[in-house]
This record gives C-alpha cells, structure tokens and sequence, in this order.
C-alpha cells in the first residue's frame, strides 16, 4: 500500500509536493492498518482543483516512477526521459521523487534523484522493527547494497549510468527488493494516454472477458473463479440489460474503426441481450460512451482489487454517471470487496463524489502566475483542521477551500469591448 509520496520538478510541480495515504480518522472499514507500522493507511484518495492546476500532474509524477522501475533496463539508454518544470531554473535542475509503500506488511522508503543524462541518487530502506535497514544506496555510480543480500554483485553489473538499481533488482529477483520493485512498478494507470499500452495488456477488460478457443474457459492471468460472474454484475450497473459479453473474429470486409494495438485487432466486442428469450449482440463501437467507459474501468479495477495493487485514475468522472463512480470508491473501501488492501487515487471534477469521500481523503491543487502547482490536504487546510461533520460538497463549492476556477466575467466583458462604463 501507498503510504507517502513525494515529487519535485516534474511537470507542474517545481517545489516538492507532498501526498500521503496515512489516515486523520481512523475509526472507519475504509481504512487498514499493519502490525508493524504506526498510522492506518487509506484506500482511496480524490484529488481536485482547476483545469491545469496540476491535479493529472500529480498523478503522472506517481505514474512515471512506476513505469521507470519497470522499464528503466530495457528502455532507458543514452539519457532519461524525465519531463521537468518546463519554466525557470527546471530544464537544468535534477529532479527527486519520494515514495513510502508497505509491502508484506512491512514499510519500506524508496528516494530518487536524476537528471536528464544520469541517476544521481538512489536508495531502499525498510523498516521490519520500526528503524530503517540499508537494502541499497547509490550515488552516482558508486552502489551499496546491504551485506549479505543475494544477486547484489549481478544488480551492480547490469545498472549503468541510465538504469535504477531497483529495476536491475527487480529482474534479477533479489530477495528483499524483488517484491518492492514489483508492488511500484505493477500499479495500474487509467486515463493517461503515454501509459496505456503496458496496462492494456495487463489488465485489459477484454482479457478478462476473453475465453480461449473452446469456449470454456475463461483467463485474466490467474484469476480466480467467480472473478468473471463478478465482473457481469459490475458491467450490469451500467447497463442492466446486458445478458453476457462474446468476441468474434473480425470479417476481412469489415470496416468498423480498429484498436491500434495488435493484441486486439482480430476481435470483435460484442454485448449481448435477450429479447423475447432470443439473443441479440449489439457491437461495443454502438454502445453509449458511459457503458464503453465503465467497461474499460473494470478491468484495471478488479486487476488491483485482486492483486493488491495501486489504481490510479486520471478523471474517473468523464463520462461515467456519478453514482458510478461513486460505487467504484466504495469497492476500494469496502474490507469485503477489497480484502487485500487495494488503492484508488483518482482527479475528479465531480463534487458529488466528495459525499462518499471522508475530509483525509480529499486533496486540492491550485496554480501560481508563474505556472508553479501547489498541492495541500483538505484535512489540514487553513489554520485548523477540517471539522469530521462538515458538508465537503457544499463548503467546497462555496469556495471555502479555494481550488475552484476564478471566473472574471467584467475582464472578459471588456475584452469583448462590452463591460458597462461608470457614469
């Protein structure tokens, strides 16, 4: 589970930015704590402001340090491809990144440092007994890993100057580091287009869905039975009707709009219906853009509620009916549908949404003139912490927590030539 995550110079955010899971009221089912840490941790977390304030800024930052530890060896060479403040002194100031997980139980603290051309710093500790244990430390090329550790001499020969010691780690299976490396780099990502490939083939809806030639049985790696009766539950909230979902090779004739990735080029998508006890299969490609969104969803969804991962979702609002979205946080909060400590953090517009979310779950961010994102936890706002019995919807609309969209109708008025002149 995520516990903490910290970012500098990525984007929109050019001063560190803090983010935590830890929960401020902890009496509550949405919430799991662990023997050997001290805070219980959230399950899920809503961020919110202004177009452009950096709230899909934040999210990527946490994207991006999971797709390095995933990709680093095989797709990093001749420099890194970081995206820094792109104003001031950015270009050329590295960049750091901060992340506290809990993995079997146990926390553990990964720190990173780099710059355009080289990893200036790296570093996992974790804490069995609640102080911190040396697993690896890295400055520049020089690299420590803690004595005794397994694979350590092969993790040192095949990280470069390019290449995070955590990746190298993580391939090679070095006990102790493998399963962190695998819990940040195995997060599940909606709603950002540069990260979809990698977990379309991952958590794909369809293969989830998707039998093998026979017809029988059904696969989502190893998802366990019954998974695949849950997920026609699920897609029935959006659409009642639906009977069951099939796939038919595509006829070379047709000439309905393809996805782009090979994997599910040769299938067809169907919904199917009974009407009069007879079925009737209706193509995804005509399906309302609410059923075709909230089907892409429940794959990533039940891939991390299965596996214990970190969701994170970019506008889960867009063009999913708010009590959608609504019950898709309530599966990430509730013990029994997700019984192994899964994460939804999600960018939302979508007020309503902050009445199933509690006052530690909601985050705002707001853009300075100088394009500098701010991001500040609802639960500490101001000089005192928010009130528990608060209506966040209502106070937020109201702008007492600022992070809604400044409207000056008088500066676009005179912009048009059409603001009222005093007498």
């Amino acid at each position: 589970m995520l516990i903490a995550f910290q970012v500098s110079n990525h984007r929109s955010f050019l001063d560190t930015a803090e983010f935590s899971m830890a929960a401020v009221d902890e009496d509550r089912i949405a919430t799991r704590g662990f023997e050997r840490l001290s805070e219980r941790v959230l399950t899920t977390s809503g961020i919110y402001g202004p177009n452009a304030s950096g709230k899909s800024n934040l999210l990527a930052a946490i994207a991006w340090l999971s797709s390095a530890v995933r990709a680093s060896v095989r797709g990093w060479d001749k420099f890194i491809p970081r995206d820094p403040h792109a104003f001031g002194e950015g270009p050329t100031t590295p960049s750091a990144f901060y992340l506290s997980m809990a993995v079997d139980g146990v926390e553990h603290e990964y720190r990173l440092e780099v710059d355009d051309s080289a990893v200036l710093y790296e570093s996992l500790h974790s804490y069995p007994q609640r102080r911190p244990r040396k697993l690896f430390e890295r400055r520049n090329s020089e690299i420590e890993f803690r004595r005794g550790l397994a694979g350590a001499r092969a993790a040192k020969e095949l990280t470069t100057t390019t290449t995070l010691v955590l990746s190298a780690a993580t391939r090679l299976r070095i006990p102790e580091v493998e399963a962190v490396g695998r819990a940040i780099g195995g997060m599940a990502i909606l709603g950002m287009r540069w990260a979809t490939p990698f977990h379309s083939l991952q958590y794909s809806t369809q293969r989830l869905f998707a039998r093998h030639g026979d017809g029988r049985q059904l696969v989502f790696d190893n998802m366990v039975a019954g998974w695949d009766q849950y997920a026609l539950e699920l897609l029935r909230w959006a659409d009642p009707g639906i009977d069951s979902v099939r796939f038919t090779e595509r006829d070379e004739a047709d000439t309905r709009p393809r996805p782009t990735r090979r994997h599910l080029s040769r299938r067809r998508t169907q919904f199917v219906r009974k009407v009069a006890e007879e079925p009737y299969a209706i193509d995804f490609s005509d399906e309302s853009e609410g059923t075709r969104k909230w089907f892409r969803v429940l794959g990533p969804a039940l891939g991390a509620l299965r596996g214990g991962h970190v969701l994170l979702h970019d506008e889960i609002d867009a063009s999913l009916h708010p009590r959608l979205s609504g019950q898709l946080i309530q599966l990430f909060q509730d013990p029994v549908t997700n019984p192994h400590n899964a994460q939804l953090i999600f960018t939302t517009h979508d007020t309503s949404l902050l009445n199933v979310l509690n006052r530690d779950e909601v985050w705002l961010t707001e853009k300075s003139r100088d394009g500098a994102s701010t991001l500040i936890a609802l639960a500490e706002y101001g000089s005192s912490r928010v009130r528990k019995s608060l209506n966040l919807e209502r106070a937020y609309l109201q702008g007492r927590f600022g992070a809604v969209p400044e409207v000056d109708q008088i500066a676009v008025r005179d912009a048009l030539g059409l603001a009222v002149r005093g007498s």
